[in-house]
C-alpha cells in the first residue's frame, strides 16, 4: 500500500456511481418500475441502492433472480431506454464533493471520471449536473474495448487529460476499481459510503485509504494534492 501523505499527488480520478454521483434513487427507481410492470414485488430501495455499481445487468439479476440471459437481455435494453429518459431526475453530486472539485480545480488540479456506464448515459448526467465543462477527461464503459477492472481506462485519462498515473489518485467504490487503480501505478481511495453489497467490505480491497463518508473523502484528497493539513 502507498503512503497518501507523503507523496504529492497533482491529479483525482472518481468513479461515477456511488462515489462522485449518487445515481441511485434514479436507477433504482427504473428497476422497480419495470418490476412492478412484470408483476414482480420491487425490491426495497436499501437493497437495490447497494447494486447500483453493478451496473444495469447487475441490478436487473437482483430484481430478476430466476429470469435467463434472453429474459435479462430485453430487460436490459427496456431498463436503458427508461433510465435514458429520466438519468437525472433525482440523481446529484454527493454532499461536499462539489465543493472538493472546485477546490481542486482552483489550485490547478486536474480531475476526471472514469466509469463502467456507457457514454450515451455518461455524458447526459454530467451535462445536467454542469460537471462536465470541468473535467479534464471522461471515459466511459464504452470509450475502450477494455472496461474496468482493466487499467486501460484509467491509462486512457491519464492520456486525455495530460497526468502522470504515478501522480494521480483513483477513487471507487468498488474492488475493481481498486484492482484497476492499482494496476495503473496510481494511488487509490475506496468510497466506503458507496454502493456495496451486504457481503462485501471496502477493508477488504486493498486500498491505500478508506473514505467512510464524503467528509473525509475531502480530507484525505486534500491532505494528497497538498491542499490540507
Amino acid at each position: 500500500m502507498r503512503s497518501l501523505t507523503s507523496d504529492t499527488y497533482s491529479a483525482v480520478l472518481f468513479d461515477l456511481d456511488g462515489t462522485l454521483v449518487d445515481t441511485a434513487p434514479d436507477m433504482v427507481a427504473v428497476l422497480q418500475s419495470l418490476q412492478s410492470d412484470q408483476g414482480v414485488e420491487p425490491v426495497t430501495y436499501e437493497l437495490g441502492r447497494s447494486h447500483v455499481s453493478n451496473g444495469a445487468v447487475g441490478l436487473l439479476r437482483l430484481g430478476f433472480p430466476n429470469a435467463g440471459d434472453a429474459a435479462i437481455e430485453a430487460l436490459r435494453l427496456a431498463f436503458l431506454e427508461r433510465y435514458a429518459g429520466q438519468v437525472c431526475e433525482q440523481s446529484t453530486i454527493f454532499p461536499g464533493l462539489g465543493l472538493l472539485l472546485d477546490h481542486l480545480q482552483e489550485i490547478g488540479r486536474p480531475w476526471g471520471v472514469v466509469t463502467n456506464k456507457p457514454r450515451s448515459l455518461t455524458e447526459p448526467l454530467l451535462e445536467a449536473l454542469d460537471l462536465a465543462r470541468h473535467a479534464a477527461c471522461c471515459v466511459s464503459g464504452d470509450t475502450l474495448p477494455q472496461r474496468k477492472p482493466d487499467p486501460a481506462p484509467l491509462q486512457h485519462a491519464c492520456e486525455l487529460a495530460g497526468i502522470e498515473a504515478a501522480s494521480t489518485l483513483y477513487v471507487g467504490d468498488s474492488s475493481r476499481d481498486i484492482d484497476a487503480g492499482r494496476a495503473a501505478g496510481m494511488g487509490t481511495i475506496a468510497a466506503a459510503y458507496g454502493y456495496i453489497t451486504p457481503d462485501d467490505d471496502a477493508v477488504n480491497w486493498g486500498a491505500d485509504a478508506i473514505a467512510r463518508d464524503t467528509q473525509e473523502l475531502a480530507h484525505i484528497v486534500l491532505k494528497a494534492v497538498n491542499l490540507g493539513a
